[in-house]
């Protein structure tokens, strides 16, 4: 399935999901996690039918050329107005959980009217997580490698391949 097909589609299934929430007529607060998450975000958003803002947030747990998360840090602030509204966390994987575990706790303390959670790959990882997350809607699912592409990066190398891809680092 294309990327641009799968982006349709997440876009419709969560409008139609947003339809149900009591302030269904209020703008949805998009929070992208970047960098990884920016190109999915941009093909995902071009088919939202529904109002929306965008609160971008950095984060970084792969640090230079790790292949496994390193825990979560957070370099710059996080939204903090955030009490009432819909919000939509969206990233590039569901690996560790890591990330995505500390947001939702950090958001979900500001209470939100609504919190879902939106990825682009979800990981099958049959040692377990470091911490399971609920995941709203999730893109693909895909063996536990390292991949690259399509936002994703290798010490900051690989974001601008067209497709996800595994890296092989003994080639």
């Amino acid at each position: 399935m294309g990327r641009q097909l799968t982006a349709e589609l997440e876009a419709e299934r969560i409008a139609l999901a947003a339809k149900g929430d009591k302030a269904a007529n209020d703008p949805i607060v998009m929070v992208p996690i970047l960098t990884g998450a920016m190109l999915f975000v941009a093909d995902l958003i071009r088919h939202m039918p529904i109002a929306m803002s965008i609160r971008p947030v950095t984060l970084s747990s792969y640090p230079g050329t790790a292949t496994s998360s390193a825990g979560v840090s957070a370099p710059y602030s996080l939204p903090a107005d955030l009490k009432g509204k819909r919000i939509l966390v969206l990233d590039d994987i569901y690996d560790s959980g890591q990330t995505l575990g500390l947001l939702q706790r950090m958001f979900a303390a500001q209470n939100p009217l609504s919190l879902r959670t939106v990825v682009l790959l979800t990981k099958r990882k049959p040692a377990g997580r470091v911490e399971d997350v609920k995941i709203s809607h999730s893109g693909f699912e895909i063996d536990d490698h390292f991949v690259v592409g399509y936002g994703l990066d290798y010490d900051g190398e690989y974001r601008n391949l067209p497709d996800v891809c595994v890296l092989d680092l003994k080639a």
